[in-house]
């Protein structure tokens, strides 16, 4: 077999990608009881590891994390595993946490990495996973038990979640180009 060029993804790099995504699980079992609706770090854990790993190798690790908990490990909130998590009614904004590197991606390829465009790509990710998991949370609750107007959806799967995910977000870009630096390959 010929080399063809830098292969795509160096071994180093695997390995931060496979410790990233083993990273986001613990950061999904970490709960905060606050109020009727406990929250998990697991969005910062997206947000740290778009910001250190760069848009890219972020994807890949949320796209494995992912996979991890589609084949069953326990990986999610609560510590729930399985294809069922992903197609039930929060999964939508699981599957939509890969909107967030992208979106990184395209800001700091349109603006640098300014601390500011860094942190517009990764609050426009969210904003993303916001809007997909909703609808899918909309269409995954009305099946199982009808109809839910989208101010009950926002009600109970957003509203919650803004300050919370802005906090998350204001401490992974205190932290994550701290992290970047002495993490890189």
């Amino acid at each position: 077999m010929e080399k063809t060029g830098k292969q795509a993804v160096s071994t180093a790099e695997m390995a931060k990608i496979a410790v990233s995504a083993v990273i986001i699980a613990i950061c999904a079992w970490i709960t905060i009881p606050l109020g009727a609706v406990p929250f998990t770090l697991q969005t910062f854990g997206f947000f740290m590891v778009t910001l250190v790993l760069g848009w890219k190798n972020g994807l890949y690790a949320i796209l494995l994390y992912l996979l991890m908990g589609a084949v069953g490990l326990p990986v999610f909130s609560g510590m729930k595993g399985g294809i069922g998590v992903l197609f039930g009614t929060t999964g939508g904004y699981l599957m939509a946490a890969a909107a967030i590197p992208l979106l990184y991606g395209g800001m700091t390829r349109l603006f640098g990495k300014k601390l500011w465009a860094r942190g517009a790509g990764l609050l426009l990710g969210d904003l993303l996973v916001f809007i997909f998991g909703t609808i899918w949370f909309m269409i995954a609750y009305g099946a199982k038990n009808g109809a839910v107007s989208l101010s009950d959806a926002l009600a109970w799967c957003v509203l919650p979640f803004i300050i919370p995910d802005l906090i998350k977000l204001a401490a992974a870009l205190a932290a994550g180009p701290r992290i970047e630096k002495v993490t890189k390959v």
